[in-house]
């Protein structure tokens, strides 16, 4: 353990916290989330409908479900969620490779965003502060719409392995669902190695130890709850973190595109407040400034 906290292990547990959080990263398993998914329009309603009530009497006092795992070697996390815009909205703007990016750039994290070649982003990821241009690290995610249809659209982003032995990958698919809404299940994995475990052992033992998700682990004497935290709770912040990125961007495409970005950054930073234990990392000043000093000059 002492060898984990030193120069080398703090700055591995770095780079994964940076990894991690963004590479929605977070992002959920490789193989698990692929036989949760429900493959079209009928079995995503089917599981709508098994969820309804759970979602309409979420803790999120909204219609909200996350959930998170762990194994010995992965990670995953589930949300599930109605946004108020209509599929003929969300369906088409989820599928489009470009609209990644307008997504991907919300997180604290994500410092540049472009297209590569015809089926592929790529993200140049840093830390949670405004650094100069051409800082950071770059990460590949091919991209593919799996299924899309008039009522139902399915998409995978998966990460350039980095090192080889882990794995980052992201499935969302979506319909229409009633009251002119939509009904979004995203799952996100992080698969690793012994190299990553090792690393994700020194972030949870330094930048972070008191960090917490969302599942109430225990209740206290006074009645307030325990969150959980370590792997799950990491995870579970990513995965809150990228569905309030997707259900942003698809609400500001009510608004003209010259005002979407200012829309996107301001209801982004508002929705992560809500959830400020978890979620807080800066002042709404200091998010702005830096998203649209890193935004300038995107497509």
């Amino acid at each position: 353990m002492h060898a984990l906290m030193t120069g080398r292990g703090v700055g591995r547990a770095r780079w994964l916290a940076r990894h991690l959080c963004v590479a929605a990263t977070l992002g959920w398993l490789c193989a698990a989330s692929a036989q949760t998914l429900s493959g079209d329009a009928a079995g995503l309603r089917a599981r709508y409908d098994e969820l309804r009530t759970a979602l309409a009497n979420s803790p999120f006092q909204e219609p909200l479900l996350l959930h998170s795992a762990s194994g010995d070697d992965a990670l995953s996390g589930d949300v599930d969620a109605v946004i108020a815009q209509p599929f003929a909205v969300a369906g088409p703007a989820l599928q489009e490779r470009a609209s990644w990016c307008d997504v991907l750039i919300l997180h604290l994290n994500t410092k540049r965003c472009r297209l590569k070649g015809s089926s592929a982003l790529e993200m140049v990821v840093g830390r949670k502060v405004e650094q100069p241009a051409g800082v950071g690290k770059t990460v590949g995610f091919g991209f593919r719409v799996v299924s899309a249809g008039p009522d139902y659209v399915r998409v995978q982003m998966a990460a350039d392995p980095a090192p080889a032995d882990a794995h980052d990958q992201v499935w969302l698919e979506a319909t229409g669902v009633d009251g002119g809404r939509t009904y979004i299940h995203v799952s996100y994995s992080y698969a690793f190695g012994i190299t990553e475990r090792l690393a994700m052992r020194a972030y949870l033992a330094t930048l972070g130890r008191e960090k917490i998700g969302f599942t109430v682990a225990a209740s206290r004497a006074d009645g307030k709850p325990t969150y959980i935290g370590g792997v799950r709770g990491m995870v579970e912040r990513n995965a809150m973190r990228y569905y309030l990125a997707v259900a942003t961007y698809v609400d500001s495409l009510a608004v003209p595109p010259a005002e979407r970005l200012d829309k996107r950054l301001g209801d982004w930073f508002a929705a992560t407040e809500r959830h400020a234990p978890q979620l807080h990392e800066m002042g709404r000043d200091e998010y702005l400034t830096m998203k649209r000093n890193e935004t300038r000059g995107m497509p």
